[in-house]
């Protein structure tokens, strides 16, 4: 691998930036290639080829192009990331289950008496309110946020933020009537119907779940279905 190629790629990977390296399996031949902009290094890939490492880009997928078996891409994207507003019970049974799945996870939550490390150990903890964390976070399209507290002082303005940002995935706990309600605040609030749709609600894939844990999975599948597109 050419030095400044290696170089971009290292300073992509450590700026949480999507890159894939493209390889001719011919020659060794090198070249980057970006959500957007033009792609760079020693060789110029067509605009199909170019098209086909995006989406591949986009789906986290390694592998050889359609376009051209001779090629090689293989994609270096930041962690997937799942921001829960709420340490509650749910957060604690989905945190590591999301943490095993891959997923760096971020529990927010300025309630001190929730928001402990006993409660939650290894997983990072954010104990600033909702939009402040948010603002800091910053969520991706590599991002879930999931809002659990009921409470609409924390998880509306983690919404707001979450709509305004390109987050994947954008769940709300709470039953159809309050899902209702929160959707009537976030339209006084200035969001659209077109927008509010992207809020799952009731949050998770419809499997009777009732405990905290079975929740947790439900709402696990359902990032992972939208994420993979299923």
């Amino acid at each position: 691998m050419k030095s400044a190629i290696l170089k971009q790629v290292l300073a992509d990977r450590a700026a949480k930036i999507p890159v894939a390296l493209v390889t001719s399996l011919e020659d060794g031949r090198q070249a980057i290639v970006h959500e957007d902009g033009g792609p760079n290094g020693e060789f110029k890939l067509s605009e199909d080829e170019i098209a086909e490492v995006r989406k591949a880009l986009r789906a986290d997928e390694s592998g050889t192009l359609d376009a051209n078996a001779k090629l090689f891409a293989q994609m270096h994207n930041p962690r997937p990331r799942l921001l829960l507003v709420g340490a509650v019970h749910i957060s604690q049974a989905l945190a590591p289950m999301a943490a095993m799945a891959g997923y760096g996870v971020s529990v927010i939550d300025p309630r001190r008496a929730f928001a402990t490390d006993e409660r939650f150990p290894g997983i990072a903890m954010r104990g600033d309110w909702p939009d402040e964390a948010m603002a800091d976070l910053k969520p991706d399209r590599r991002t879930a946020v999931v809002t659990l507290t009921h409470d609409p002082k924390l998880d509306d303005p983690a919404l707001q933020a979450a709509l305004r940002s390109p987050a994947f995935y954008i769940g709300a706990l709470g039953s159809r009537k309050t899902h209702a309600a929160r959707l009537e605040r976030l339209a006084t609030a200035g969001f659209t119907p077109e927008q509010t749709a992207r809020v799952h609600g009731p949050v998770g894939l419809a499997i009777g779940a009732l405990s905290p844990a079975e929740i947790a999975v439900s709402v696990l599948a359902q990032i992972t279905a939208v994420r993979r597109g299923a």
